[in-house]
């Protein structure tokens, strides 16, 4: 049995690498020269689901059910695009920024997408359809594109209720849905937009980069904004700033470990021209009090000088204990800390840039 599967979504292709014993295998590409922008995988099924956006042939969902050795295409069977936004809509797909698999309900998935929008599968990531409700928030029309895009890059499912379903768009903000999709309220309160001096504190429209929350308190969330890192502990509806002792306010990942929800783990970044690890050094910052306090983690990583930035989802945890942490970086690196991050690995060098990587222990 594989002890760990790290899918590694690049600008040119995805790779799987496994680990066995105490080293780590990579797979060849698969998918050559098509970026690979969205991975989800679900350990339960051994199932992985990633996003592709082909120059020519345009965005596409791909599945395997073998731990990525082999992989299948069901658009193409079905001879249709899974992800489609309706003909009243007047708009076209850009890219899938995020796949999420439901906890509560086999068979739904989420995708996050740019343009801004929410679409919702019921059977495996198959097919999908717009959760018409935030299409049809009147915030929507006022949304306006971060550095990389007006993209709804977080999608964080309640653990236990079906029902609330909490989403983060760059540059719109935290939204929440208690009712199911059908209508969605602005979360954002004590989120500091230095970049619209004349509302630093307004209702929606801040750059959100990222969202994580731990199940076993799914009322707190961490968030990475462009500028501060926050905690909320009112699920959602007002936010704290926890980022003092940061060698950097800015970054795009934030991740929770898995097992401990007051563990919270980030990669600071230079703003705003240079976006390169603050110090020009990958340092994975770890607070084990919610926020209180933060350690950089730095061994066996990289002296420097690095220059490579960290994107949002090329950063995650597996569900190991203790945990493994993983990130990758744009001059095509992955790193490895299976101690909870405590030391690093390099899995594997020369890829093509890193957009997002996923783990799990199958």
């Amino acid at each position: 049995m594989d002890d760990t599967v790290l899918v590694i979504g690049t600008r040119k292709g995805l790779f799987t690498a496994r680990r066995r014993g105490g080293g780590w295998e990579t797979g060849p590409v698969a998918f050559p020269s098509t970026p690979a922008t969205a991975i989800a995988i679900d350990p339960a099924r051994g199932r992985i689901l990633a996003a592709l956006n082909s120059p020519f042939w345009g965005v596409s969902i791909v599945m395997s059910d073998d731990a990525g050795r082999t992989w299948s295409e069901p658009a193409k069977e079905a001879d249709a695009a899974p992800v489609a936004f309706p003909p009243s809509t007047g708009t076209s797909l850009r890219d899938i920024w995020q796949l999420r698999l439901s906890p509560t309900e086999p068979g739904v998935v989420y995708a996050g997408v740019e343009p801004a929008a929410l679409f919702r599968s019921e059977d495996g990531g198959h097919s999908f359809h717009l959760v018409q409700g935030l299409w049809d928030h009147p915030h929507r029309p006022t949304w306006h594109p971060g550095g990389g895009g007006l993209c709804l890059h977080t999608v964080l499912p309640h653990p236990t209720d079906p029902r609330t379903l909490t989403v983060a768009i760059s540059t719109g903000g935290v939204y929440r849905t208690g009712d199911g999709g059908e209508t969605w309220e602005a979360r954002n309160k004590g989120i500091r937009a230095d970049f619209l001096p004349e509302d630093p504190y307004p209702e929606y429209g801040q750059c959100v980069h990222k969202v994580d929350l731990h199940p076993e308190r799914p009322g707190r969330l961490f968030l990475q904004h462009h500028g501060g890192v926050y905690r909320s502990d009112d699920d959602a509806a007002s936010w704290t700033r926890i980022d003092g002792g940061l060698p950097a306010d800015f970054g795009f990942p934030i991740a929770v470990h898995p097992h401990r929800p007051d563990t919270v783990y980030v990669l600071p970044l230079h703003a705003d021209a240079d976006r390169s690890p603050a110090g020009h050094r990958y340092q994975v910052c770890r607070s084990d009090d919610a926020g209180g306090t933060w350690r950089p983690l730095t061994e066996g990583l990289p002296d420097g000088p690095c220059h490579a930035s960290v994107l949002r989802d090329a950063f995650c945890t597996d569900q190991g204990d203790p945990a493994g942490i993983y990130f990758g970086t744009r001059d095509g690196c992955v790193y490895a800390g299976r101690d909870d991050g405590e030391s690093w690995t390099e899995v594997v060098r020369h890829l093509p840039d890193v957009l997002c990587v996923r783990a799990a222990v199958l």
